[in-house]
């Protein structure tokens, strides 16, 4: 199952895992290095409205978000922002928090607005290739579902 918001950050180019109730996509626009989009796979537009599977669900996919990220580039935060203003459905912003610059596939990222809210209006300037890189080193990282 699918939905709008999903489509929107680039399902199903942009997944990194499917689980029963949520996926996880690789945000197109990295505010931050492996910057998430973690979307609820019903047309529920509130959060209450997810029901009691998917809540159940979503402790292991936090985990599974956590591990993958800590393991590939060691976040020193995590932010989950729930801003559903634009996109409909149940989603979650993920973004790993670096109070200093990360080196990945050749390419310096860092944390502008660090250590004060992220800033959404910000992203890394990537190209396709960088983009892939992420995604396919997040793919690679990611705990086997079962």
């Amino acid at each position: 199952m699918s939905n709008e918001t999903m489509a929107k950050f680039g399902w199903p180019h942009s997944e990194i895992a499917a689980y029963a109730h949520w996926t996880v996509l690789a945000r197109p626009k990295q505010v931050t290095l492996g910057s998430l989009v973690l979307v609820n796979r019903s047309q529920a537009t509130a959060f209450a409205a997810v029901g009691a599977a998917a809540f159940a669900e979503l402790g292991l996919v936090i985990a599974d978000i956590e591990a993958t990220l800590s393991r590939l580039w060691g976040y020193d935060k995590i932010n989950y922002l729930m801003l559903m203003m634009v996109d409909p459905q149940v989603h979650f912003h993920v973004l790993p928090r670096y109070r200093g610059p990360r080196t990945f596939a050749g390419r310096t990222f860092s944390d502008p607005a660090w250590p004060g809210p992220p800033n959404l209006a910000v992203a890394e300037d990537l190209s396709a290739d960088d983009l892939t890189a992420i995604q396919n080193a997040l793919k690679a990282a990611w705990p086997k579902l079962p």
